[in-house]
C-alpha cells in the first residue's frame, strides 16, 4: 500500500493554487474552481484541494512536506513572501522543522528527517 494523496478544504481554489505553486508543487489538474491537484516535485505523491463554502472548525490537518535542503528552501520561500510561524528548528524527535499556515490556516510543516523519518532510534521492530 502507498499513500497517493491528501486532499484539503479551501475557500478559494485559484488563490490556493497560487500559494501551493509558490511552495513548489506542480499543478496537474484544474478543470474547474472546485478542485485542483498537484504533484510533489520529488517522489510522485499528489496533493489536492477541494473548494468548500465553510472551513471545518477544528485544529485541522497537519501536512508534512519533506525537503532535503530545508534551510535553503525556507530562505527561498521567504524571499517569495511566504511567512513562517517557525523557522527551521531541530526537534526532540530528531527532525528539523519549519512551520507555516496556508491561506486557509491549514498547518504545513516543511521538514528534514533523513533516516529518522521511518527509522528513529525508538522504532518498534
Amino acid at each position: 500500500m502507498r499513500l497517493n494523496q491528501i486532499t484539503i478544504p479551501v475557500l478559494n481554489i485559484p488563490k490556493a493554487i497560487q500559494f501551493y505553486k509558490k511552495l513548489g508543487l506542480r499543478l496537474i489538474v484544474h478543470t474547474h474552481d472546485d478542485y485542483a491537484r498537484f504533484v510533489c516535485p520529488d517522489g510522485g505523491s499528489t496533493f489536492s484541494l477541494h473548494r468548500v463554502d465553510q472551513l471545518p472548525e477544528s485544529t485541522g490537518t497537519f501536512i508534512y512536506f519533506e525537503l532535503d535542503d530545508l534551510d535553503e528552501q525556507v530562505a527561498i520561500l521567504q524571499s517569495k513572501g511566504i511567512v513562517f510561524e517557525q523557522l527551521p528548528k531541530d526537534q526532540s524527535w530528531l527532525w528539523r522543522e519549519a512551520r507555516l499556515k496556508d491561506i486557509d490556516q491549514n498547518q504545513l510543516i516543511l521538514y528534514k528527517a533523513g533516516e529518522n523519518r521511518i527509522n528513529p532510534p525508538w522504532r518498534i521492530n
